[in-house]
This record gives structure tokens, sequence and C-alpha cells, in this order.
């Protein structure tokens, strides 16, 4: 059975969580404390990575989302992820790797800036990330969120989130760039680089099938994703999710059978 180590509003474990559920692979499921993933994610690949996700498969336990998506492709080859033609294979692994580098930390580290400006906000999003450390250290947990995202993902400098907001609206342009007038990104097909960019655009777009903060976030916030919630790339990120985001798929119980 795959064991995938996640945290749960992570965007690259979401990407993750959506390659899983897209081959229908059962597997299941561990999420540890926010800040304390990073010395879990170096235990399990030897000191590889310290970021999850990171897959146990087959014996191996497997860093970074795009070796995992890889390994996925190898083991549960159908439905493909990755086009057959090469060229065009070459093309989704290219604007996957630009989504993952240009993208996706930005988008990270904008909305823990803003959450981070108002208390509550963050401590919403700590009740959900990290419920059982919300419930053992109480508001001292919501602070080492704090420190933690300021210290690993530089978020609290105003001139740091105004990068962040350039560098998502640039990549919102490559999107949309790409895209042209084609439904996906590459041979008018899901691919790896619709999952990706999907994906990561989560924080933003905050499709119903992605997961959810508690309460209501920041202003700030909002009127950031309000400035872009017309445009092309945004509705294309909500079609993605609801196009291709399949539930799911639970790891299966035991089966207990009663001695006669």
């Amino acid at each position: 059975m795959p064991l995938l180590w996640q945290l749960t509003l992570s965007h690259f474990s979401e990407k993750v969580r959506w390659a899983l559920a897209y081959k229908s692979v059962a597997h299941e499921r561990r999420t540890p404390a926010p800040g304390l993933h990073m010395a879990v994610a170096l235990w399990l690949t030897g000191g590889r990575t310290a970021t999850l996700p990171v897959l146990e498969l087959d014996g191996r336990a497997i860093g970074d989302s795009t070796a995992i998506i890889g390994a996925l492709e190898e083991r549960y080859p159908e439905p493909a992820l990755y086009p057959v033609d090469p060229e065009e294979r070459s093309r989704a692994l290219a604007l996957e790797d630009w989504f993952d580098e240009n993208l996706g930390p930005d988008a990270r580290r904008l909305i823990f800036h803003d959450m981070g400006r108002e208390p509550a906000r963050l401590d919403a999003a700590v009740h959900v990330a990290a419920p059982e450390l919300r419930a053992k250290l109480g508001p001292a947990a919501t602070a080492y969120a704090w420190l933690f995202t300021k210290a690993r993902y530089g978020t609290h400098p105003e001139a740091a989130a105004e990068r962040a907001r350039s560098r998502i609206l640039a990549a919102l342009d490559r999107l949309e760039a790409e895209l042209g007038d084609e439904d996906y990104l590459v041979g008018g097909r899901f691919t790896v680089a619709d999952l990706t960019a999907a994906a990561l655009f989560f924080p933003v777009v905050l499709p119903p099938e992605a997961p959810r903060l508690a309460g209501a976030l920041p202003a700030s916030y909002e009127r950031f994703r309000a400035s872009v919630r017309d445009r092309r790339g945004y509705r294309w990120v909500e079609d993605m999710f609801r196009r291709h985001r399949r539930k799911d798929r639970p790891a299966p119980r035991p089966v207990v059978v009663a001695a006669a």
C-alpha cells in the first residue's frame, strides 16, 4: 500500500494527491505537524530532502512532487500523465518544472504573508493544518507557525509579498500564453503540465475540489484574488479541478473475519 507523507494545505502535496486520485491509486496518508515535517522528510529520505510530500512506494521513499509523479507513471501507467510523443512529453515536463519553480514558492509565500498579518486568520489555518498540535499547544502553535513561515519562506516583509504578487501574475500570464486558444497546455489532453499548473494555483483560486481553509481569508488576500478572478487562467484552473480532480481513493479497510 503506497503511503503519502503530506501537509494538508500544501499545494505541492495537492499536486501528488491529484496524481494519485487521477490514477485511482488507493493509498494511506500521514500528516506530520507543520515545521516538524522537515525532520520527518529528512528521516524518510535519508537526508536527501527536507520537504514534503514524500511517497513510500515499493520499498522506496521518494521525495519531490516531480519525482513522485514520475514514479507513479512507471508503476501505474494508466491513465497516463506523460504524453507519448517525445516532443510533447519534453514540453509537458518543462512546463511542470517552470510552474514548480516560478509559481509554487510565491503562491505559498503570499497567503502565509497575508494570514500572518491577521493572527485570527492564521490561527484558523493552524486549526486545519495541525489540529492536534493546536489542541495541545493552544495559541503557542499559531505563534510558532508565524515564526516558522517567516524563517522558512520569508513571508513577512511587505516587499517580499509584493514580489510574490508580481510573480503570481507573471505565472498567470505564462499560463494564458501557453494555452492560447486551447483547452489544455500540451497535445490537446490533460497532462502533468495541466495538473501542476492547476494544483499550484489552488491557494489563489481555491476551487471547491481543493482543500479548504477555515473561516474567511484576509481582506488583502481577497482583494488580490478578486483582481484576477475574471481572467481566463483563473477560470481555467477552476475548470481543470472540476473536470479532472477525481475523488481521493481511501485505503481499503482490513476485513475482520470472526472465528467460527
